[in-house]
């Protein structure tokens, strides 16, 4: 009888302490813009021409990080970065990025935040651009849409996955719900840029039930949907992370009214101000879910602004989307890869606050593996640092210096101001591209202090040749040990090579 007594309160123990600790759990809301500048949104540029009021009072509620980077200033890495904690240059990947029609790029057994969060007790769901590559099934070379899709966001850790495969200039144009696609292309379709020079996208099989001007939209009420499913349903006791990659405000540009010309910009801006609007929406789905309080949301972009939302144009309206940084998306320079990261948490995150610690978007890996609680293990956020240190009020972490990605797979390396370019020009697609500055004879790298010159304008590699020397160390040495951060050697996909 006593024993009985003692299995039943321990029971009873046991079931409360799992209660406290699914109530203690946040759930967690990461949000991926599309090819969005730093200069794009107020809380990163004061000066911007674009009203993104949503995302400013998301700001004034949490913390704004103004020298955060994507490990690479393109999509696909930057995306593979952010789910592994690891930089995707350790990959096949070497330069550019994967097609709509590519075969996956994470295998099953390299962890993800999928996986990490439904480790620590998570439902996790993955809404949106996917763009990591999965298996289609294949006929004679041509995709089978009959049959399922294979090794897509399931096998890298993701209950519930609904979304696209690539960037939404690229075909096939059809949804897939966890491995099904929910309607067969019955026709081919695209937009040349000479008939739309915002809104263009790549020539393909298209299904009927695909939009492309309403693909954002019906993202976000998607995700809506998977929030207050959740909140009461079986489930509803069991914290959610849901990684809500957007396909915008990327090619093709399509704004839809009342946001049409709304920017008085061009339909970039208009599109910017669309996504606001949706993040607005999303936190009203939260308050009146009444998980509000206990949500952290992140906001961030996977690179810089791209060219196609017509820079000279809106230079000319006094709005630039990389904020003053020199470069753009695909490029090396600060344009490139610094980007947005806003975070919310209300009673945790003191409102209004900035951090100017450098970041980068693996770190979100290990900032999530802190606050579910886990306990770090040896594959996993291999470049990443927690910014639970700096979400908690603090100066710094752990993080001493940062690796960054071109498209056409050039390296920097940056510690404290210092910022060296292994490349002779942009390493993308801004003058000068790498061919145009090696006939032009300049240096094979460039080195900044981004302090005195955060526009990046003088090179100083040939005052302090030590300097370089250092960097280039550094960059070596966590090249070679497969790993940025403290812990056991690791080795790399492939062979690595990093100068010009």
């Amino acid at each position: 009888m006593f024993r009985e007594f003692r299995l039943i309160l321990f029971i009873a123990i046991t079931f409360v302490q799992i209660e406290l600790l699914c109530g203690a759990l946040p759930n967690v809301i990461l949000v991926m813009a599309d090819d969005l500048g730093i200069g794009d949104i107020t809380p990163t540029n004061p000066n911007s021409k674009i009203k993104t009021p949503h995302l400013q009072k998301m700001a004034n509620e949490g913390m704004t990080f103004l020298d955060a980077h994507s490990p690479s200033s393109v999509c696909t890495p930057t995306r593979y970065g952010l789910l592994t904690g690891r930089y995707c240059w350790r990959t096949r990947i070497a330069r550019g990025v994967l097609s709509g029609r590519s075969e996956h790029l994470i295998p099953k057994d390299r962890p993800t935040l999928g996986h990490l969060m439904k480790g620590g007790g998570y439902n996790t769901a993955m809404i949106g651009k996917w763009h990591l590559g999965w298996d289609w099934a294949k006929k004679k070379n041509k995709i089978d849409f009959t049959q399922p899709v294979k090794n897509g966001p399931d096998i890298n850790g993701f209950d519930y996955y609904y979304g696209h495969c690539g960037s939404l200039d690229m075909p096939p144009y059809v949804w897939v719900d966890t491995g099904k696609i929910t309607a067969k292309p019955n026709r081919e379709e695209g937009v040349t840029k000479a008939q739309d020079r915002y809104g263009w996208y790549r020539k393909g099989p298209i299904g009927d039930d695909f939009k492309i001007d309403e693909v954002l939209p019906h993202l976000f009420g998607k995700s809506f949907h998977y929030i207050v499913n959740h909140s009461a349903g079986p489930s509803k006791d069991e914290p959610f992370f849901m990684y809500l990659a957007l396909p915008a405000p990327h090619t093709p540009i399509v704004p839809v009214p009342p946001f049409k010309g709304a920017s008085n910009l061009n339909p970039y801006a208009d599109f910017v101000m669309q996504i606001d609007y949706h993040m607005g929406e999303l936190f009203k789905v939260l308050r009146k879910a009444r998980l509000d309080k206990n949500t952290i949301v992140m906001f961030t972009s996977d690179n810089g602004c791209s060219p196609e939302a017509n820079f000279t144009l809106l230079k000319g309206k006094g709005h630039d989307s990389s904020g003053g940084f020199r470069g753009h998306k695909a490029d090396i320079y600060e344009g490139g890869h610094r980007v947005p990261l806003l975070v919310r948490w209300l009673d945790h995150i003191d409102g209004g606050t900035s951090n100017v610690a450098t970041v980068s978007l693996t770190d979100i890996y290990n900032t999530l593996e802190e606050i579910s609680g886990q306990k770090n293990k040896t594959k996993g956020g291999e470049d990443g640092f927690s910014l639970v240190p700096l979400l908690n009020g603090g100066k710094s972490n752990d993080r001493k210096s940062i690796i960054s990605h071109s498209i056409g797979g050039s390296f920097a390396i940056r510690e404290g101001d210092w910022k060296l370019c292994l490349s002779r020009g942009s390493g993308g697609w801004s003058a000068p591209r790498e061919s145009e500055a090696k006939k032009k004879g300049l240096p094979s790298m460039q080195l900044f202090n981004l302090e005195d010159d955060p526009g990046e304008k003088n090179n100083l590699v040939s005052k302090h040749p030590t300097r370089v020397t250092s960097l280039l160390q550094l960059l070596q040495s966590q090249v070679e040990r497969g790993r940025s951060t403290p812990g056991v050697q690791l080795s790399n996909d492939r062979k690595i090579t990093f100068l010009p």
